[in-house]
């Protein structure tokens, strides 16, 4: 039996009655065609999920009733980060949603000098609630009780200026790296994953994050597209440290 889960913004708890709207409403009704009296699972971040009930359906409003907490999938015990450089569209949503099904901790993304994708202010707030809805969807289908911290999207030389952290090991992707990336991370339990966009990064941009101790890493003799890239290293990072495999 196919188990649905389905992820909502709330304090959750046993004998709680909770109020799906929105988005997660629209998802119980009109995707999963749930009616009143059904059985759903739902979680909220918290690393649990609950075993719930649909308790009634009003116009666009969800009644849930919580039933008991049980316990979620584990997460993979590699803490990895993906420093992503955003790039456009349907590419970027296939990092954020590829990234979380493979048990990414955080996504910092970075505007660098050859991405094509520029943010104001404004559109970088709706980027990142489009992203964060794009994980918890992703949670929903993987299992994952967790959401990955997606963090608001910062110029690639601030992130680099912030200090290293004090234990894990920092990678840069590069086609030209005489190390691979299998043998650069054997051992750690924390790594930083640095990604460029369409365009790669500036000799500028790799001498900073050299600087900023990423120690540069590549996956092979092709050059891959910046998605593909993001998702054959995370596997293989997954595979060799964390849960994978």
């Amino acid at each position: 039996m196919r188990l649905i889960r389905v992820y909502l913004e709330a304090a959750l708890a046993p004998g709680a009655r909770v109020t799906a709207t929105g988005t997660a409403a629209r998802h119980v009704t009109r995707v999963l065609r749930l009616a009143a009296g059904d059985p759903v699972t739902i979680f909220n971040g918290d690393g649990s999920d609950y075993r719930a009930r649909i308790a009634d359906i009003r116009g666009a409003r969800v009644g849930i009733e919580v039933l008991e907490r049980v316990p979620a999938r584990p997460e993979s015990p590699l803490a990895l980060t993906l420093v992503q450089g955003i790039v456009r569209g349907e590419r970027m949503d296939l990092i954020v949603q590829k990234a979380t099904e493979l048990g990414v901790a955080a996504i910092q993304p970075v505007l660098t000098t050859r991405g094509v994708v520029k943010l104001d202010a404004t559109a970088a707030e709706r980027k990142l609630a489009h992203w964060r809805g794009i994980a918890s969807a992703a949670c929903e289908q993987c299992g994952r009780a967790r959401l990955p911290v997606i963090a608001p999207p910062l110029p690639l030389a601030e992130w680099l200026a912030r200090p290293a952290p004090d234990a894990g090991l920092r990678l840069q992707l590069s086609v030209d790296a005489s190390g691979s990336l299998v043998a650069t991370a054997a051992g750690a339990r924390a790594i930083e994953l640095l990604i460029g966009p369409e365009g790669g990064f500036d000799e500028e941009e790799r001498r900073a994050a050299e600087r900023a101790a990423y120690r540069p890493c590549s996956l092979g003799p092709r050059v891959l597209r910046t998605e593909t890239a993001a998702v054959a290293a995370l596997a293989l990072l997954q595979g060799i440290a964390g849960d994978l495999g």
